[in-house]
């Protein structure tokens, strides 16, 4: 057994043997018609406090989720190239899971742009990975009003299968206007996948792997178009919830949620 599947099967992802990377990352070359604004390449030793923020709690988020999010290592890290949320199942604050929740507000907020992740999301019946966006005034605004770009959602039910989405008013919960993205063959979780926006005026357009699979319009959607204003970033790995429901005996723990850039694209002026 090489030492990679030994550390799969321990999950001593602390130790830097065990994380590896396998081949240098891509390269960062801008699509044809934008600039790099912003990236997180993760290739230092600990988040980068300049792009992100950990939220904490354990008040169900919203969605009833069963986990408590923390700021600690343990659940939130950058090894080897990769930014690391896991997923433990440890009783602590009085829930009985663990995760991190990171987001760039205050820090890196924008209106417009393509936002892109290269992303291998974990897998297991109640667990809920998500690369998305909410306005920057959701503190006034409140949700669903603020709006909410969801650019890439997966539910271990469905492990062949990631959601493009916006939520806003008349157009939120079960009643949002997304698509999924479903694999010929395969799960997500084999291996890592791009998954980005184009946000512009007036349209969101969805990609997975560089395929178009979803549009939105103000047209289109049964409600206020609430996207003309900034927007910051969140990824978290959520455990629990109304939608994707709950782990069983079949969810293996930890899991983890890698992600290996993220990258912000802008218009050239």
């Amino acid at each position: 057994m090489n030492i990679r599947a030994l550390c799969l099967l321990t999950g001593a992802f602390l130790l830097p043997p065990c994380f590896a990377r396998a081949e240098p990352p891509p390269a960062a070359v801008a699509p044809p018609g934008w600039v790099l604004d912003w990236s997180d390449e993760f290739d230092g030793a600990t988040l980068d406090a300049r792009n992100w923020i950990a939220e904490t709690g354990g008040n169900g988020w919203g969605n009833n989720e069963l986990q408590y999010y923390t700021a600690r290592p343990e659940n939130v890290r950058v090894s080897d190239g990769f930014l690391v949320i896991e997923a433990r199942k440890e009783r602590y604050e009085q829930r009985e899971y663990t995760s991190a929740r990171i987001k760039t507000a205050g820090l890196k907020e924008r209106t417009y742009g393509r936002y892109e992740a290269r992303i291998k999301v974990p897998k297991g019946q109640g667990i809920w990975p998500a690369f998305w966006m909410l306005g920057s005034g959701i503190a006034t605004a409140g949700w669903p009003r603020s709006g909410e770009i969801d650019i890439m959602e997966n539910i271990g039910k469905e492990p062949a299968t990631v959601h493009g989405t916006v939520h806003g008013p008349g157009y939120s919960g079960e009643h949002a206007f997304g698509k999924p993205s479903v694999l010929a063959s395969g799960n997500y979780a084999d291996g890592f996948h791009v998954f980005a926006v184009e946000w512009e005026p007036r349209e969101i357009r969805w990609y997975r792997d560089g395929q178009l699979y979803h549009t939105a319009r103000p047209e289109l959607v049964k409600g206020d178009w609430v996207f003309e204003q900034p927007f910051f970033v969140l990824l978290n790995l959520a455990v629990g919830g109304y939608w994707p429901g709950y782990p069983d005996a079949t969810t293996v723990m930890p899991q983890r949620m890698l992600v290996d850039y993220v990258r912000v694209y802008r218009r050239p002026q």
